[in-house]
Order: structure tokens, then sequence, then C-alpha cells
């Protein structure tokens, strides 16, 4: 490694020894993530089957529940590359997904009437597109800087790969990696965190203006969507913090459960919050696992 010579793996350097631990902590992680899985397809399926709610975590825990089983905790550079990607690009069209959400309750909420004219199927077809194409593109711009990077080292002080973990290990200068990292920061989470304040601050101001039944409805709607954006807020926020600041004082075990909150919880809370706040999610939901029960 040394000189800059290139990398084949990197060793995850987080993980410790938990010896007689590790097959329970395996087991944990296992009916964590089948328990993320079950919940989300449970309210895709439920949502495609039944027309009237047509309504306005795969890439960590395989490695993750490998590495709790081996003693020796390396991961390829190609993985961890893939890994780096397939993370940052859930990351970001989640907050593209939650910058849509907020923009169609405001339409829903403050131009009931002109719904239909602005939420078109061109533009939902729009924006869905511009969801998925803007971060799949610039996460690969992100990722491919730090590939050509000449590496004077391979050990990651983390549980699973980060962009700007192996970009402190390069041998030369990293300053355009820093520039075009903090450009997609702004872009990726600013920016649809402006988007989502500017119409919540509309949709508020609306909701007070109105009756209590109005405010009662439009509050009840808009909880599933602010739920989940303070919960992946707060979790996107430690991993900035964590990989652009020295966390050494921090616990380890503290470091470890504060990087992995956004990647379990996110994706397990979603599907409750949205089956148990929104009544018909939830009674078809109810329904369907009754009926399952008979």
């Amino acid at each position: 490694v040394d000189g800059g010579v290139g990398v084949s793996h990197f060793t995850l350097a987080a993980y410790s020894d938990t010896g007689l631990f590790k097959h329970l902590i395996f087991l944990l992680i296992l009916c964590l993530y089948v328990l993320i899985i079950v919940s989300n397809l449970l309210l895709i399926v439920v949502i495609c089957m039944n027309r009237s709610l047509h309504e306005p975590t795969t890439a960590l825990f395989p490695l993750l529940l490998i590495q709790v089983l081996t003693d020796v905790h390396t991961i390829s550079t190609e993985f961890c590359f893939l890994q780096i990607y397939c993370i940052y690009t859930y990351a970001t069209i989640e907050f593209f997904c939650l910058a849509v959400m907020s923009y169609d309750r405001y339409l829903a909420i403050c131009c009931p009437l002109q719904y239909n004219v602005h939420m078109t199927s061109k533009k939902v077809a729009l924006l869905i597109a511009l969801t998925w194409l803007i971060p799949l593109i610039t996460v690969v711009v992100i990722v491919m800087l730090t590939v050509t990077l000449p590496l004077c080292g391979n050990v990651i002080y983390k549980v699973y790969c980060g962009n700007w973990a192996i970009a402190k290990l390069a041998c030369v200068n990293t300053r355009v990696n820093n520039i075009f990292g903090l450009l997609y920061m702004f872009v990726s989470v600013v920016l649809p965190l402006i988007l989502i304040l500017f119409t919540y601050m509309r949709i508020l101001k609306i909701c007070f203006s109105g009756c209590k039944q109005t405010r009662q409805k439009a509050l009840s709607t808009c909880s599933p969507h602010l739920a989940s954006l303070i919960n992946f807020f707060f979790g996107c926020c430690f991993q900035i913090v964590q990989s652009r600041f020295d966390m050494s004082s921090v616990p380890n075990i503290v470091n470890i459960l504060l990087s992995l909150y956004f990647l379990t919880c996110q994706p397990l809370f979603t599907p409750v919050l949205y089956g148990l706040k929104m009544s018909k999610i939830f009674t078809i939901c109810k329904r369907l696992l009754c009926g399952l029960n008979k």
C-alpha cells in the first residue's frame, strides 16, 4: 500500500471480536433484515392491489451478516465501491422522494381545486424519473473520482464502506473530491430540505387559518411524512458529521449504532408509520393479515 499502490481490499476496522455473541448478533440482524423486507413488501403489495390507494437496505445487510460471523473483516475494492454507490443512491433517492412527497402534499392541501391540473400524469412521470436519474448519475461521478485516487492505506474505521473514509486514505490532494462531495451534499440534502421546509411552512399556514376539522385532517395526512423526514434527516446528519469530523472521543459502539441508524430505522419505520397513520392502508393491511390467519 505504501507509495500509492492500488489496494485489492479494505479492512473494516470498526468491527470488534464478539466471541460467542456473534451468532446471537447475527440472528438479531437477520431478523431485522427479514422484518424490513416483509413490512415494505406488504405495504407495496397492498398499495398495488388496491386502486383506491393510488393517491397523492439490501446494500448493507448481506455484508453486515457476513462480517458479524467472520473473524477477518475485509471487503474487496470492487464490492466496497459498489456498496458506496448503492448506499449513496439510496440516501439521495430517499431525500428526493421526501421532497416530491412534500410538493404533492402542498398541492393537495393548498391548491386542492387545481391539483389535477398541476399534478398530471406526465408531471408525475417526470418527477419520478428525476428522482431516480439525478442520484444515479451524480453518485457515479462521486465514486469515480474516488476510484482514481492512489491510496496509502486500506483500513476504514467503519462497519461499511464510506466514500470520504476512502478519500482520506489518498496519497494526493483531495481538494477536487472535497468540492464535488460538498456540491453533492448541497444538491442531495440541502436543496430537497429547503423545498420541504418551504412547502410545509405554506401547509402549516393554511392549516392554522382553517377550521379545526380541516386542520386535523391535514396534520393527520402529513404527520407520517414529517416523522419519516425527521427520522431520516437525523440519521443523515450524523453520517455527515461522522465522515467529516474526528469522532474518536465518541464510544465505538455509539458510533456504530448511529452510523447504522439511517440504513436500518428508516426502511423499518416508514411502512409502520404509513401503515398505522393512514387509515385506508391500515384497514386493508389488517384485513389482509386477518384473512391470511384464517
